[in-house]
């Protein structure tokens, strides 16, 4: 007679944990960067579509900016993510998004091209705290991706 085990994840997985999280983390960053540009003295509605065009412009970035990576990193004989690839890849996707708002930032905002350098400077210093903070957050409360997870056998 053969036991059959099984591994299963707990919390939140799959789609719905990725529609989850993108929906969570993007409205939470839109009234935050709403709040961040009001505070330097922009109008509320348009500090609030410049938040929502920006979290738009970030998430088909994100989409089409890893995709090109990992069809580059498909054709590199050396596999694995290493520290200098993350830190390119980090620097390819931060240097992107910055290449696109700084200059749509000055034009919506009226701000000079420095002005709109140092404030996505800022936004990007509130990016790296927030995200970490909130993918803690986000794992305390829906649980950790089964990928992340020490699967235990199912009898």
């Amino acid at each position: 007679m053969s036991v059959q085990t099984q591994q299963q994840a707990v919390g939140l997985q799959g789609p719905m944990r990725r529609v989850v999280f993108v929906g969570l983390y993007e409205f939470i960053a839109i009234v935050v960067c709403s709040l961040l540009f009001m505070a330097i003295g922009q109008e509320a509605a348009s500090s609030g579509a410049m938040a929502v065009v920006s979290s738009a412009i970030a998430i088909a970035w994100n989409v089409v900016f890893n995709w090109m990576f990992e069809q580059w990193e498909a054709r590199q004989s050396k596999k694995g993510r290493s520290v200098l690839r993350r830190i390119v890849h980090a620097i390819g996707f931060e240097g992107g998004i910055a290449a696109m708002l700084i200059p749509l930032m000055a034009w919506w905002f009226d701000i000079s091209l420095w002005e709109a350098t140092v404030l996505e400077a800022g936004i990007l210093v509130f990016f790296l705290i927030y995200t970490y903070v909130f993918n803690w957050c986000f794992d305390r409360i829906f649980g950790l991706p089964a990928s992340a997870q020490a699967l235990q056998p199912q009898i």
